[in-house]
């Protein structure tokens, strides 16, 4: 690799910015020079070539010189003695805020991978909302340290182009960067999945010269018709980059011999009719593939992409796909939001830059909305994907949304009120449900009922991250609500019992005062956490008359009917369940927990704790309201009488299903169900509902099973 000069990137600089002060970027390089003296990197280099590469990457996107020396000086605070206020008092204000918004993406600590992970994301989106530049700088630091991966163990290479793939690609692409995301996602999957990296490249360089010959061959024919009916246009033909490939492979479940249309050819012509024309020029000559044209200059993509994309029978039988688009729209493509940031500030911004930097605005509402890391990295790596339908608003504006998308999507995209009173939608003139799934094209009239809520059910099938968003918080919110009234209303019963007049007791000092006694900023707090059954009303009733003799509650007489199925009281009958004494609880019938199994409480109202193991699905779900999720751990319980459904894969011979019930009651489990069901595949499928002890039971009764000889394999059923 070429060494970059420092005057190539001043020279860059002055040629797209003629009134630039080039000379702070000379100063930023000797004060970087200096600041990183003896400083190495992995590959023996000088550190200095690292930050100076990064420059020359953000130099060739024609950013502006206060970007490209902040990106010279970006790893001076973090790895040097240099400071935040030296910065700014050498290079100015606008410089060393940007230095000092990558030094925060880069300097936490926290306990696990996961929530340092999320902490980062937060950290980097939040940074990226407030000023566009120190994302970019992010990423062009990101891109040469892919470069560069090489000289890193094998084990953090695939941490960090994992790292990669699962965020910065998907970043670069929202931001319409697509010079950095191809260069991203092909160094990533080098290192993830090497072996088929090196069978696509080996396969791409065997006919190497073939396809450069006929690629020109191609281009010859494509700038002659060009010329004979008049159109300007610069034609440039290059194969698929690697990860294209093998993603199309993926997708297709298809072979690289399978994988037609390696060849693209990308037009640049100077006016949007132009390329309509030139798309009509091009189907005149070759036969396009029907199913394969796109428009995205009529409904650009979210990032404000544009381009005409059709793929045609070319010569020998080929296919390849033509790009046509005009100058402006190939500079917006390659280079995405740092060029509409480049324009910005010189006129007035377009409604379609609008859009793109509305996105970022969202950004800086979901982080102080949602102040769990992990929900806000969840909740915007979803917004990220590429993969959307496009439908109408009734007066034919474009909306874009993710595919799967629903009319609940749909309503919040509009306005959140109309999301929360949705009940239904008109597609395309006719009446559809909630759930129904949009396609590209719908034109959609949402069906409003004023007074309508949303529904905890809703989060199960919609897309957007907005729905989900505020979803979640009106759900949060409408149950703090219910659980203070709740609350309320068992602390004025457990008042009266001590003769206490709860209108009093509301009207005075001793309430707050036991409420920050029980770690709950407020009444409200206090009452919430009652509701939920958190804290005990008797406790805090006891605590405001703590000069009377308490009265305990009357004891109930037991009852002669039995508790409703699976309810038991915690204390002494199987469960431990935190900071709660006699509670009820059950177990969850969607993932039948037994004894041994890692699980995890959830406070419901009426019915005491719902018992579900920590891998139960509905589990994530209740994750958002964490409030009314608690630990539990199993105490002691009865032998026996723990009911789970297993399945056993077998061959299909006869005496194979007492073999496999000899094995079960051989380790002393019984039998309370079977049924057998054979398959085209001469398997048979045996499910069995056992009564077991605990985990440990169930474990060796299925090695057991799998002892048996024709059992092909032997699965625990969770859902009920």
């Amino acid at each position: 690799m070429a060494i970059v000069r420092l005057e190539d990137i001043v020279e860059r600089v002055q040629s797209s910015h003629p009134d630039a002060d080039v000379d702070m970027i000379r100063r930023a390089y000797i004060y970087s020079a200096k600041v990183h003296q003896g400083q190495v990197r992995l590959s023996g280099e000088s550190y200095l070539i690292h930050p100076i590469e990064v420059a020359k990457i953000l130099a060739d996107l024609r950013l502006d010189p206060a970007t490209v020396t902040a990106a010279i000086l970006h790893d001076t605070i973090e790895d040097t003695s240099s400071t935040y206020e030296e910065i700014k008092e050498l290079f100015g204000d606008e410089v060393a805020k940007l230095v000092d918004g990558m030094t925060k993406l880069s300097r936490i600590e926290l306990q696990s991978r996961e929530e340092r992970e999320a902490q980062n994301f937060r950290k980097m989106i939040v940074a990226m909302a407030n000023d566009i530049r120190v994302i970019l700088i992010k990423l062009a630091d990101r891109l040469h340290n892919m470069r560069t991966l090489t000289f890193l163990p094998p084990e953090k290479q695939i941490k960090v182009a994992q790292e990669t793939q699962d965020i910065y690609v998907p970043l670069a692409n929202r931001l319409g960067i697509q010079k950095f995301k191809t260069e991203l996602e092909d160094i990533s999957f080098m290192y993830l999945h090497t072996e088929e990296y090196q069978e696509i490249a080996r396969r791409v360089a065997e006919k190497k010269v073939e396809r450069l010959s006929y690629i020109n061959e191609l281009l010859e024919v494509v700038k002659r018709q060009l010329a004979e009916h008049g159109y300007k246009g610069e034609v440039k033909g290059r194969p698929k980059h690697f990860y294209g490939i093998w993603q199309k492979m993926q997708k297709q479940g298809i072979s690289f011999d399978d994988v037609y249309d390696m060849i693209a050819v990308r037009i640049i012509t100077d006016t949007k009719v132009n390329c309509y024309a030139i798309l009509g020029l091009i189907h005149s000559l070759w036969t396009p593939v029907p199913g394969r044209f796109k428009d995205f200059i009529g409904v650009p993509k979210s990032n404000l992409y544009q381009s005409l994309h059709t793929t045609v029978i070319a010569p020998k039988g080929e296919r390849v796909e033509f790009q046509i688009r005009t100058e402006e729209m190939h500079r917006l493509a390659e280079e995405g939001i740092a060029a509409h940031w480049r324009y910005k500030e010189k006129s007035a911004v377009s409604q379609r830059e609008e859009q793109q930097f509305a996105w970022l605005r969202q950004l800086l509402e979901w982080q102080r909305e949602l102040p769990d890391a992990r929900e806000f990295m969840d909740t915007v790596k979803g917004d990220l994907f590429p993969d959307v339908v496009y439908v109408f608003t009734p007066k034919g504006d474009v909306r874009e949304l993710p595919q799967g998308s629903t009319p609940v999507d749909f309503a919040y995209a509009v306005h959140t009120d109309i999301g929360h009173q949705c009940v239904g939608a008109k597609i395309n003139g006719k009446i559809v449900p909630i759930k129904h799934v949009l396609q590209n094209g719908d034109r959609i009239e949402v069906i409003t009922q004023t007074g309508h809520t949303p529904s905890r059910d809703w989060l199960k099938f919609v897309k957007t991250s907005k729905a989900r968003a505020r979803i979640k918080a009106w759900v949060k919110t409408e149950e703090r609500r219910r659980s203070i009234l709740l609350g309320k209303e068992l602390l004025e019963k457990d008042l009266r019992k001590h003769d206490l007049n709860p209108s009093k007791v509301f009207k005075s000092e001793d309430l707050p005062r036991v409420a920050q006694e029980l770690s709950n900023n407020t009444v409200d707090d206090l009452l919430a956490a009652i509701g939920y059954g958190k804290v005990s009303a008797h406790m805090v009733a006891n605590k405001l008359a703590p000069d009377r003799p308490h009265i305990e509650p009357i004891p109930k007489k037991p009852l002669k009917k039995p508790a409703p199925s699976g309810e038991k009281k915690s204390q002494g009958s199987g469960m431990k369940i935190g900071g709660m004494d006699e509670m009820l609880f059950h177990l969850s019938k969607c993932c039948n927990p037994v004894p041994g199994d890692k699980v995890v409480g959830f406070i419901t109202r009426g019915r005491g704790i719902s018992v579900h193991t920590s891998d139960c699905p509905n589990v994530s779900e209740m994750s958002f309201d964490k409030e009314r999720l608690i630990e539990v751990t199993w105490g002691e319980f009865r032998q026996g009488g723990h009911s789970v459904r297993i399945t056993v894969r077998t061959q299909d011979r006869p005496g194979l299903l007492a073999s496999v019930s000899s094995s079960i009651s051989a380790a002393e489990a019984n039998i309370t169900h079977a049924e057998v069901t054979t398959n085209q595949d001469k398997e048979a499928v045996l499910n069995f509902t056992i009564d077991i002890n605990n985990v440990e039971h169930l474990n060796r009764i299925i090695k057991s099973i799998e002892s048996v000889d024709g059992v092909l394999d032997v699965k625990r059923v969770k859902a009920g």
